[in-house]
């Protein structure tokens, strides 16, 4: 039934959750877990620069996310591999939602698996939230797990 299972994780313990029901699935259905982290840029303003946006310390800033990125999901890769499960990451850099959706079509997953923060009320409003995100804009099964 699943043969690619995209697991969207931000290094978080809260998006982590996900973690046990991915690996049960993948064992199940023998499928292939592609993890993603997506690095989302940062405008930083100079003000050695009168106020310009500064392209070399964001560009010094999202190799240092990417960096962190590789070293967090290559260690996930290697956990899942060595219970059997076949494993593979990507990092991308642009809108946390726009990007998980873009990356499902393009990998051609079969299931976006992904913790919900559980927001509700205000913090909801403001904060917003990527499942929330993801669930009202993707046509691809979703499995949601609500993180404690």
């Amino acid at each position: 039934m699943y043969k690619e299972i995209l697991v969207p994780l931000d290094g978080s313990k809260r998006a982590e959750a996900i973690l046990t029901h991915v690996e049960e699935l993948a064992l199940h259905f023998k499928a292939e877990v592609i993890f993603l982290e997506v690095v989302k840029p940062q405008v930083v303003y100079s003000s050695i620069n009168n106020g310009v946006p500064d392209i070399e310390i964001q560009q010094k800033i999202i190799d240092e996310q990417v960096k962190g990125a590789k070293s967090y999901l290559s260690g996930l890769e290697a956990e899942f591999r060595k219970k059997g499960i076949s494993a593979r990451s990507l990092i991308e850099i642009g809108s946390v939602v726009q990007t998980i959706i873009e990356v499902a079509e393009r990998e051609s997953t079969d299931l976006i698996a992904l913790a919900s923060h559980g927001r509700t009320g205000l913090s909801h409003v403001f904060y917003g939230s990527v499942a929330a995100g993801v669930l009202h804009r993707v046509d691809h099964p979703l499995l949601l797990v609500r993180a404690e």
